[in-house]
């Protein structure tokens, strides 16, 4: 008898080792997911390891999972899209709304150019397939402009914010926390934003392998990553503070991004679904993929129950 309850109490206690061995590898940007479960004190008790490896932008990110290097990241629709249609290994199984007044087109503060028209055969800086890169694009067309009308340069954000210190570009088309820093601590100007031209829609992504794999750590990731952004919309000046001490940079830069943001995360519905479709027609359109996509075909909707806790529904 006795030997028969050692024997099951060694079997529990193996499983929960192998379980508190579970790592999750988890992609992040500059200040956001971490930096934000951090100040909300979700990560504690966390049953599984969770291994954060920081991007400067979601190419690379999305670069990253597509070699089986993280498993799960942040980023935004346009170079999800981009990802997607070259047919990278994703699926989001999270949407992040907020406002589109973070994600612009800036220039220097004594620049003359007040508008985006001003910016007609000027050199704008962004990466390729990023955010940035559909705002001009949205832009455009908006104007019915056509694609030489301006010059796309197109850097990697650390080589984008050189450009644009030292005058090589006219413009910078960036998103936060970028944005704020540039026009905090040096004063910079937007002459336009997404606000009513995209959909300003970001995704919380997934390999299909990890999806498969490791459903019990995605959901309880979610669930706690969907809590933090519900504390960090009644708590904004508490995580700026936490936010600028892990960034080490002034509070005032992510207490001016995160006060107009209201970032939250939602489930993948009908209209997210129909927000990310106008993504992939606009990249279409404009010839930066070659396949029109069907939205439904790229979003996993699974992981709504975990969200949906999270956001104490």
């Amino acid at each position: 008898m006795m030997r028969g309850i050692l024997v099951a109490g060694l079997l529990l206690s193996a499983v929960a080792s192998a379980g508190a061995q579970t790592t999750l590898r988890v992609g992040d940007q500059k200040g956001n997911s971490q930096a934000v479960m951090e100040a909300a004190g979700v990560l504690r008790d966390v049953p599984y390891k969770i291994e954060w490896k920081e991007f400067p932008a979601a190419a690379p990110l999305l670069e990253a999972l597509g070699a089986g290097a993280i498993e799960t990241g942040l980023v935004g629709d346009a170079p999800f899209t981009f990802a997607a249609a070259a047919n990278v290994p994703v699926k989001a199984i999270a949407a992040i709304r907020q406002s589109r007044d973070g994600l612009a087109v800036l220039v220097p503060k004594d620049s003359p150019i007040r508008d985006f028209e001003g910016l007609r055969g000027k050199k704008i800086a962004t990466g390729r397939g990023s955010i940035g890169h559909q705002l001009i694009l949205a832009a455009l067309e908006s104007r019915g402009w056509s694609l030489t009308d301006v010059q796309i340069v197109f850097l990697a954000p650390s080589d984008a914010k050189v450009a644009y210190s030292q005058g090589s570009v006219d413009a910078w088309s960036t998103w936060e926390p970028y944005v704020s820093q540039e026009e905090v601590l040096f004063q910079s100007r937007r002459v336009i934003t997404a606000e009513g031209i995209t959909p300003g829609i970001g995704f919380q992504v997934a390999s299909p392998d990890a999806i498969r794999d490791k459903r019990p750590e995605l959901g309880d990731f979610l669930r706690r990553l969907t809590a933090a952004r519900a504390w960090s919309l009644t708590n904004v000046n508490a995580y700026a503070e936490t936010w600028g001490r892990l960034m080490n940079i002034p509070p005032a830069v992510p207490l001016n991004w995160l006060s107009r943001a209201k970032i939250r995360i939602a489930l993948i519905d009908d209209g997210v679904v129909a927000d990310e479709q106008k993504t992939i027609d606009l990249y279409f359109r404009s010839g930066l993929i070659k396949q029109r996509l069907n939205a439904g075909d790229i979003v996993d909707r699974s992981f709504s129950d975990a969200i949906g806790k999270g956001a104490g529904l």
